[in-house]
């Protein structure tokens, strides 16, 4: 499982005009309510996990997932360093089983796909979890919901989950879904990101 903090780490500004980092959470921010419940699909080092808790607030709800211990236990040093309210649930199991653990429509969710930054890398994101578990996250999303999901295609995994969630999305029902990606067109191997919004009403 990965981390929420690869586009800061590797890729912090490309070609010094757009942050994508700063852009996912902007979306998010759009559709994240303080009281608002958010997921943190790929937990990592627990960055983006530290800003769906602070945007949400006390009174809201945070869940986050990975599959290696590492991550918990250094997400659990960042949401302690950042100053974190206690509204976090730290899960030690693969995104495709959230479903086993949140019960509710969410208004948020983030997928940083990839490896966790300073761990192994041989432990990436595969498509054979990714795949269900973004299905499952855009099944969850509460109208006015986002998702919002990075892909790093740099490498043979990535490049294929990436194809993937693009036939994917364009699949959703356009009345319900608008799906925007968010990519370097003059650099095809750098990170991008699409943006599932469901609409209001919906």
């Amino acid at each position: 499982m990965t981390g929420g903090d690869r586009m800061n780490e590797s890729y912090p500004v490309f070609g010094d005009m757009i942050d994508l980092l700063e852009e996912q959470k902007r979306f998010i921010l759009r559709h994240l309510p303080r009281g608002g419940v958010a997921v943190d699909f790929t937990m990592g080092n627990g960055h983006d996990t530290s800003f769906l808790s602070r945007a949400v607030g006390e009174g809201g709800r945070v869940y986050a997932f990975d599959i290696q211990p590492e991550a918990i236990a250094s997400t659990r040093a960042t949401l302690a360093a950042d100053g974190c309210p206690d509204n976090v649930t730290l899960i030690l199991d693969s995104h495709s089983n959230a479903k086993n653990y949140i019960d509710t429509s969410i208004d948020a969710g983030m997928f940083n796909l990839g490896f966790m930054p300073g761990g192994d890398k041989s432990k990436t994101t595969m498509r054979t979890t990714t795949m269900p578990a973004v299905r499952d996250a855009v099944s969850m999303l509460a109208s006015g919901g986002a998702l919002t999901v990075a892909v790093y295609p740099g490498h043979a995994e990535g490049d294929a989950e990436g194809r993937e969630l693009r036939e994917y999305f364009s699949t959703l029902d356009r009345h319900v879904f608008c799906c925007t990606e968010i990519h370097i067109v003059n650099s095809p191997a750098s990170p991008f990101f699409t943006v599932i919004e469901r609409k209001k009403g919906r």
